[in-house]
């Protein structure tokens, strides 16, 4: 579909795997306005080819005078949550934790009134427009509300969130002295000097791809030992979870996308983080610890050591990736990043009459925290 000089474009991701197209479109990732390494080409191309093998998942990319300028995965979905409700969704996964596109600055309402009049031509049996984990309050989010407005056309927030974020201009001893009272940061030196006389204690940081095939063997082992091991949630629980994370760890390290963080006890890693760089903010990705040491809080203590990235140059914030209210970095990172989930009319009048009534009934079900930013 094309408008003026601008054309959005869909087809099967498999037509963007090729060397020429991954080119353009990590061009496109490293000026994103929005930065989302989970849809950049080195992530998501692992993610489809083992979660979408068929090539059912479509790209939507928004040319601009011959430039990209905006991509987003697309899936046609049956289901909403439990209901049979068929919708278009931005495609994600259990692994991918923002659903912004990849959108230039100053594009981001091009790309949304173009993605909204294709789906509006092509959205087939679908009942409206899915979004999840869409970040609030910056000018993506922002345009997509007021393009709604301003076509008539709803748009609703129908679930809203905050999760921890790191972003200050302190250095790390004085935001851990803000973030955490004295009491609670005795108790972590106590945990500390008790872990010390365990073994000969290390933290270990690599930016770099050095010894990264046997630091993921490792951090697979640690967190299939673990509780996530037994409830069949590790990443090497599955071919396919295993796969994507060594693929996308490896193509970020190749890329010095990659931040890794290790606690060692004698050499033995105790616990361990893997954090993704995209643009000025970073992404909290895997984190695993032994669950032997438990009582010594290695995980806690690591994410201490992790306060350096408000040392690191070139990178603003951090994005936790966590569950809402989660109990740990919730307590240490005190900044929270807004997400949602949005769903949009699209179609004729018979199909937003539809849409109205369906969006009513969830936002009555579940009320708390929704409310459309104003415009």
């Amino acid at each position: 579909m094309a408008a003026g000089d601008c054309a959005l474009i869909a087809s099967s991701w498999k037509n963007w795997a090729d060397a020429e197209s991954t080119a353009r479109w990590d061009m496109l990732a490293l000026h994103a306005a929005t930065p989302n390494p989970f849809f950049e080409s080195w992530y998501l191309l692992p993610a489809l080819r083992r979660f979408d093998p068929k090539g059912e998942v479509e790209i939507l990319r928004l040319e601009h005078g011959g430039e990209l300028v905006a991509l987003m995965p697309l899936a046609r979905r049956w289901r909403y949550t439990r209901w049979p409700l068929p919708h278009l969704a931005a495609w994600m996964h259990p692994n991918c934790f923002l659903g912004a596109p990849l959108v230039a600055p100053g594009h981001e309402r091009a790309f949304w009134r173009a993605f909204l009049d294709w789906a509006d031509a092509h959205g087939g049996p679908a009942l409206f427009a899915h979004i999840a984990q869409l970040p609030l309050g910056g000018a993506l989010a922002d345009s997509l509300f007021a393009l709604g407005n301003e076509q008539g056309r709803t748009v609703a927030l129908v679930h809203r969130e905050e999760r921890a974020l790191l972003q200050s201009a302190l250095s790390p001893q004085d935001y851990l002295q803000q973030a955490v009272n004295g009491k609670k940061r005795k108790e972590y030196r106590r945990q500390h000097a008790r872990l010390s006389e365990q073994g000969t204690l290390r933290v270990e940081r690599h930016a770099d791809c050095t010894g990264l095939a046997v630091w993921i063997d490792h951090f697979l082992a640690l967190e299939k030992a673990g509780w996530k091991g037994e409830a069949g949630s590790a990443m090497a629980c599955a071919d396919e979870t295993e796969l994507l994370f060594r693929d996308a760890l490896l193509a970020a390290g190749k890329r010095n996308r990659l931040e890794r963080l290790s606690l060692t006890l004698d050499g033995r890693p105790i616990a361990m983080l893997a954090t993704f760089v995209a643009g000025v903010g970073a992404f909290s990705y895997k984190t695993a610890f032994d669950e032997r040491f438990a009582r010594f809080s290695p995980g806690v203590l690591l994410q201490l050591e992790n306060l350096d990235l408000l040392n690191r140059n070139g990178l603003d914030w951090c994005d936790s990736c966590a569950a809402a209210d989660h109990p740990m970095i919730d307590s240490l990172w005190t900044e929270r990043r807004a997400i949602g989930r949005v769903s949009i009319a699209i179609g004729g009048a018979a199909r937003r009459g539809a849409f109205e009534r369906l969006v009513g009934l969830e936002l009555a079900r579940n009320p708390t925290g929704i409310a459309a930013p104003a415009t």
